[in-house]
Order: structure tokens, then C-alpha cells, then sequence
């Protein structure tokens, strides 16, 4: 089972963008992106949010719950 960086990690590469680009779409820090990915920290529900409708994703796939 994927964790919630792996995936964020693959759709950040699948659309080709970087962890500074991502961050400023995110309104969050370079480095917060890095922690997420690294599954350090996880992010707020408000930023949950933000990243599965940047991505066209639900928040279950991010969690893991789906497929």
C-alpha cells in the first residue's frame, strides 16, 4: 500500500512539475512539500483539499483508501 508521499510524489512527477512549483500553488513552504513526500508531517484537511483538487484526485486516494 502506497503512503500518502508516495503518491503525492507520483502525481507531482506525472504532471511534471516540481516540489517549488507545487508549493507555491499550495500557498506552503518548499520545504512542507519535501516533508509531506518524505511522510514526516502530513498536511491540514484544508490542504488535503487543496492538493486532491489541484491533482483531480479524491481524498481517499491520497489516503490510500482507493485505488
Amino acid at each position: 500500500m502506497e503512503t500518502f508521499g508516495e503518491r503525492l510524489k507520483q502525481l507531482r512527477t506525472e504532471k511534471h512539475i516540481g516540489q517549488i512549483e507545487l508549493s507555491k500553488h499550495l500557498n506552503v513552504g518548499k520545504s512542507i512539500i519535501s516533508l509531506w513526500e518524505k511522510n514526516q508531517c502530513e498536511p491540514t484537511l484544508t490542504k488535503l483539499i487543496s492538493i486532491a483538487n489541484f491533482f483531480h484526485v479524491t481524498i481517499d486516494y491520497l489516503a490510500g483508501l482507493e485505488d
